[in-house]
Order: structure tokens, then sequence, then C-alpha cells
């Protein structure tokens, strides 16, 4: 699928903006008929309740939509896009809406006609609308694309996504903006990097690294994404419970390819680079062994005290390549912890940096992008909990505690970066919700993107 607006020339039916705390005076100024209209179908102006309006010969002439409360706007992100499931087919534009409310209206209702339909097509046409005057339609629309790949890659099932398909996909979005790829494999990765290599030999589907580069001035920027594209466990075997959203495993790898998009599509002034590992981590007789000793491209030494905490492994080689050229700004994104989500839920994006500005630039874009944030700190004190003696770092410390931060603070070890930014996502939504369809779903790629400008001086 491919986001689009209506063409601003084209005929549409107006959508009017009723706040619920404003409803009586609107309909005090409103045409008389309008007004009975809207008190006999007991219209409340709720965030996102939608009331046809009729036209002549039984054509719906427009529409009221609720934009409910302050109290209730800051509890759900993208309400009015509720319309894209109610209205007919056909091209409207908002009248009366708050322009400082434009720019996520008109990115909600493009998110909201996602549909991810690669093994049930749908044959329904949703109702389109008119960019807003004053939104950046070329931002807005830069940001639903890499949305929809973010998407597409995480949803799309394991049979369908290992490491030569992802390899496929990222091989796809970088000749779509003539970037330069590279791709290690076989005894280049075994002997490069041994981490990635370990955790992807076990199985069938052999394992990868991806580096896509883009731009040849400005700032540059190191984008690093988690593509464990199916998780077992490994040896230390997930439950079959524990297993049934590993297809999403490589959602790191999904966003930070979602994110690149947005940025080439955008055409930044920046030098880009965007690393992948892409393993699948599976049981044969080849697969690492709990307690096996890995020596990273860095040189350090890591205990395998668990299988299952695998994608800080492929990460930790992957951090190591890209900090080796010492970009401006670092960032990894992975779903890395369950810790991270009994933390702060499906719908925050926690978030690690040791620079204060670049967490409140980050802060700002999140605002701004609608997509929310929240920063979790790399505790130093917890550093000796992932130093199990025997090797220079353990990768699933039996501290009990704490276990986002701790994944974290490995991975630092490795990114050994002063601009460094690490990323522990969900990239699923659990039940429907405006502009997010129960699956996959990209986190903290809009924020910063909103915020590179600030981050990179751009």
């Amino acid at each position: 699928m491919t986001p689009a607006f209506a063409d601003p020339q084209s005929l549409s039916r107006p959508l009017h903006v009723v706040a619920a705390d404003d409803l009586e005076r609107w309909l005090e100024a409103a045409p008389p008929g309008l007004a009975v209209w809207a008190r006999d179908n007991a219209f409340r102006a709720g965030l996102g309740d939608v009331l046809p309006l009729p036209g002549e010969g039984g054509v719906m002439a427009g529409a009221l939509i609720g934009f409910g409360t302050a109290k209730t706007r800051a509890r759900s992100r993208f309400g009015l896009s509720r319309a894209v499931t109610t209205l007919p087919a056909g091209d409207w534009h908002f009248e009366g809406l708050p322009p400082d409310h434009a720019a996520e209206a008109a990115l909600g209702w493009l998110l909201a006609q996602y549909r991810f339909d690669r093994y049930k097509p749908s044959t329904r046409i949703l109702p389109g609308l008119k960019c807003p005057a004053g939104v950046d339609e070329a931002q807005i629309l830069a940001m639903a694309a890499g949305e929809y790949l973010t998407r597409d890659l995480i949803n799309t099932p394991a049979q369908d996504m290992g490491p030569a398909e992802l390899e496929a996909a990222f091989l796809a979005l970088a000749g779509r903006f003539g970037a330069a790829t590279q791709i290690v494999a076989g005894e280049a990765l075994e002997r490069d990097f041994p981490m990635v290599h370990a955790v992807g030999k076990g199985s069938d589907r052999a394992p990868r690294l991806m580096s896509l580069r883009w731009g040849q001035t400005g700032p540059s920027l190191t984008l690093v994404g988690k593509g464990v594209c199916f998780d077992t466990g490994g040896l230390n075997l997930k439950p079959s419970s524990g297993m049934q959203l590993m297809k999403k495993d490589m959602g790191g790898a999904a966003t930070v390819m979602g994110l690149a998009l947005m940025i080439m599509q955008l055409d930044l002034p920046i030098r880009l680079r965007v690393i992948v590992p892409a393993v699948e981590n599976s049981v044969s007789g080849r697969s690492m062994r709990p307690k096996d000793i890995l020596r990273s491209r860095k040189g350090l030494t890591v205990e395998v005290n668990d299988t299952d905490a695998e994608g800080r492994l492929v990460l930790g080689d992957a951090l190591t390549w890209a900090a080796e050229e010492n970009p401006e700004l670092l960032v990894s994104m992975a779903t890395l912890t369950g810790a991270a989500r009994v933390a702060v839920g499906p719908d925050l994006a926690p978030y690690y940096t040791d620079d204060a500005r670049l967490a409140a630039a980050l802060e700002a874009g999140a605002a701004t992008g609608a997509d929310p944030v929240w920063r979790l700190p790399f505790h130093d004190a917890y550093e000796s909990v992932i130093e199990p003696g025997i090797a220079d770092l353990d990768n699933a410390p039996g501290f009990g505690f704490a276990g986002s931060i701790t994944a974290a603070l490995f991975l630092r070890r490795f990114a050994d970066h002063p601009r460094y930014m690490h990323f522990d996502i969900y990239g699923h939504t659990p039940s429907d919700a405006p502009a997010r369809p129960k699956g996959g779903v990209g986190q903290g790629a809009r924020a910063l993107l909103c915020a590179l400008p600030d981050m990179l001086g751009l």
C-alpha cells in the first residue's frame, strides 16, 4: 500500500469538527435544521463520533465528527481517525479543525487507512482526505510510508520473512532510493561477526549482516535494528505461548528500515547508514548452548547463560561495526526485553541515552510526531550485574530485576559512543486502537525523525 492524500482539486464533503465542550454553542450557531438533526440523533461530540448529514436525494452532504474534550484527547492519539472506518468512500476535508491538531489528524487518517491484505485481500474503498492547510504534506506522507513498510514487515509471518526475505526487502528499499548496500554472510560473517553467526547457525536459513549507505553530505547517522526473524528461544526453548508473537522479533529492523524510508523520501541532508543483522534463532545440533562463551567482534567475551537472550548478541557485533566509523549519532532499536513491557506497557517506547540534549530533542520530537517515548536510565550501579567473572560479559544475568536496563548496559559496552541511543520497543499493538490496527507497529521512528534537526543541527 502507498499512503496518499486526496487530490486537492477534487470535490469533497465537509467533516465538521465539533468539541464536546463547545457543542451547544456550535449548534446554536448552526442552521436550525442541522441543530435539530444533531439533537434528535443524540450527537454528543465524543472523540471520533460521526454523525452523517443528509443531503438532497439521499446523498450524504457531510458529517459531524466529535472532537471530545481536552481530557479525552489527552488519553487517545488519533481520535479523529475513527472516521476512516465509519464514513463512506469519497473525498473529505476537515472544517473547524484547530490548526495545532491538523498534522496529527492528517497522519492519523493515513495510518488508519493501512491494511495488511497480503493473505486476505480487501476490496473495500476507504474514504480519502484532503491534506489540511498548513500541514507539511511531504513529511506526513513520508511518516505514513515508513510506518506502512514497518507494519508490513512485522505482520508478515516468519515462513515468508526469514533472513533471506528480510534481505530482499532491505535491498528493495536501498534500490528505490539509490543507496549502496553490503551483505556479509558465510565464512566472512563467522570470522568478522562471530556473535551474529553464533545466534543464526542453528537454523537452515543462513544468517547475514546487511548495511545500507545513502547521502553524500551532512552529519552522519547510523541506525542499527535487531532482525531476529523468528525466535524459538534456542535450546532454552520458549513455551508455546512465548512464541506466539515471535514473528515480530525483527521489529527493530523493520522500524529502522521504516525510519530510513522517511529520511530518504524527504531527502534529508545527512549521511545515513543502516545496519541489520538478520538471523533466525532455531534449535538444531548446531545451536549455541547455555554456558558457551562467545568471542565478539569487539574482542569482549560473552557467557551465554540463556540462548533466548540472543538479540543483544547480534546487536553487539552490529553496534561494534557501526561505532568503528564514529557516526555523529548512533541509534539501535530492538524488540529486546519483556521487562520493558512490564515497565511501560505496549504503547510507550522506552529509550536510553547518556546525552541530556538528545533526550530533550527526542521528547519534543515525540510530541510533534504523536509517537510517545519514555526515558529509562543507563544505571551504572548495575554494570557489575552483567559481569559474570568467567567472561567479560553475561548475556542473561540472574539478577532478577531491571532486565531492560541491564540489556541496555550490555549494548552500551559495544556501542561505546557518547551520542548513543537505544530503544527497547514492543513493535505490536495488542488490540485495535485509532490508526493502529492490531498487529505490527512502528515505535520511536517518527519521534526520531522530528528530532533529527535538533540532534544533528540540520
